[in-house]
């Protein structure tokens, strides 16, 4: 399997492999996967990792194809679409690699594989990933993830958040450039003091290292009553964000990774989309949920109806998330906090 990136794609992928483990309980599985997304995802049962960071360039992958130059693999699972990724699959010794269909394949991946898989119009991310599984005749495809949270991660976790029940809020999508899918941390705030005064339950925050996270965190904090947040933006671990995301009611965020990791490990999720299309990358579990104001930011400042968008076509306006209303979303929270508490499906790390 050829997959670097990113958190909430590799956390998707997983159900994928479950649904191979089964069909094939001996087979041999190996992953070559990002750095990050390794930290993310280590121990994962029944798997090999080979881990390249993006960042090595061609003398990792120089490095990495020594390391397989005795491993031939029956297949090639090439489930990243991107010119580095095909690149890096060129030096594999695979009899058959299995990319996506024409229509889909960015970056012409098609020219790097020998067969695609059948086309799948309006496919969320991670029904792309069980195609793969289907073309190989996997009949069983019901989804599991059973993602390692070790116990370091989780006294990690108890540490940040005091051992009281908390949402957790990760503000911030990734830093890139034109990726307008933050909220407000006015919104932000709001949430956390109805959270407070109406459950009794206090707020932690969690996001990377960048500035632009955390200068969010510590607004959200400062318009919030003091106490009731906790900002461990870019204070925790992968494996420790697993761990706070598995232990929370609740989790909101916009589409990034963390609304991913709550779907696998079955923590109630509120996604705020307004960019981006819920039904391709939100939350796939708890879509239902989600704030979606796609179809409003589309028609606003597109001018076209979400019929006339191509799949997957992001709203790349400033303004588009401010579309969301804080009513909408503390509607959204109390319809999730409602539910019955789900299960939460596992597993120990391997600790070696």
């Amino acid at each position: 399997m050829l997959r670097l990136s990113a958190l909430g794609d590799v956390c998707n992928l997983v159900p994928t492999i479950r649904a191979l483990q089964r069909q094939w309980p001996e087979a041999r599985i190996t992953w070559i996967i990002g750095k990050g997304e390794h930290s993310l995802l280590a121990g994962l049962s029944g798997v090999e990792f080979i881990v390249y960071d993006k960042a090595s360039g061609l003398a990792g992958m120089r490095e990495l194809w020594r390391q397989l130059a005795e491993t031939r693999f029956d297949v090639l699972l090439h489930m990243q679409q991107a010119l580095r990724a095909s690149v890096l699959s060129l030096g594999l010794k695979a009899d058959l690699r299995i990319g996506y269909d024409k229509a889909h394949a960015k970056d012409a991946q098609h020219w790097f594989t020998h067969r695609q898989l059948a086309p799948h119009p309006r496919a969320h991310v991670l029904e792309s990933f069980l195609d793969f599984a289907r073309l190989m005749g996997v009949d069983d495809l019901s989804l599991e993830w059973g993602l390692p949270v070790p116990e370091a991660a989780v006294e990690e976790a108890q540490r940040i958040s005091g051992g009281e029940p908390y949402i957790l809020i990760s503000p911030c999508s990734s830093l890139r450039v034109r990726n307008f899918r933050n909220w407000s941390a006015e919104g932000y705030a709001s949430v956390v003091e109805h959270a407070w005064s109406q459950h009794g339950l206090k707020t932690v925050l969690t996001g990377g290292h960048g500035t632009q996270e955390r200068e969010m965190g510590e607004r959200i904090a400062a318009l919030s009553q003091p106490g009731l947040v906790a900002d461990a933006i870019g204070g925790t671990s992968l494996k420790g964000l697993l761990a706070l995301v598995r232990g929370a009611r609740l989790v909101i965020a916009p589409d990034s990774g963390p609304v991913h990791m709550a779907n696998a490990l079955g923590t109630p999720v509120l996604g705020l989309y307004a960019t981006s299309n819920v039904h391709r990358t939100g939350p796939y579990l708890w879509r239902e949920y989600a704030v979606d104001r796609y179809a409003d930011a589309a028609q606003r400042y597109l001018q076209k109806s979400v019929d006339e968008l191509s799949w997957g076509q992001r709203v790349r306006h400033p303004d588009a998330m401010s579309l969301i209303r804080g009513d909408e979303v503390v509607e959204r929270l109390e319809t999730l906090l409602a539910l019955p508490a789900p299960h939460q499906t596992t597993e120990p790390a391997d600790e070696t």
